[in-house]
């Protein structure tokens, strides 16, 4: 899968758990369609799923045996990175720490690393 399918994956990944995880109504850009989401987001995206998919190849396909916690605040923390990069002073909740993430954001976190693994078996 290419850098380019990978960042798309984790947006539909993201968007998907957001759906099922947010309580309520979630804001409208938590769930922007792939072709609506800014660059800077879409350049995000395809940073992490690298990031994600080269510690899965490197860890042997082992990651399988990681607890959602581990996967989420790996997602996470690979984010909070991307922000640092495209944002000279970002919003404090674009780079909380992974404990004072909402947990549906966390179970998000978590969705979107268990499908990229599951993209990559």
């Amino acid at each position: 899968m290419s850098q380019s399918e990978g960042a798309r994956l984790f947006r539909e990944s993201w968007i998907a758990g957001v759906r099922r995880h947010f309580p309520g109504e979630p804001k409208p850009g938590y769930v922007t369609p792939w072709n609506d989401t800014p660059q800077w987001e879409r350049e995000s995206a395809g940073a992490v799923y690298a990031q994600v998919r080269q510690f899965i190849e490197v860890s042997g396909g082992r990651t399988s045996k990681l607890s959602r916690e581990q996967k989420s605040r790996f997602v996470a923390t690979c984010w909070t990175a991307q922000m640092y990069r495209h944002f000279e002073d970002p919003k404090p909740g674009y780079v909380a720490d992974w404990a004072d993430l909402p947990s549906w954001q966390q179970e998000t976190d978590a969705d979107v690393f268990e499908a990229i693994e599951e993209a990559l078996s």
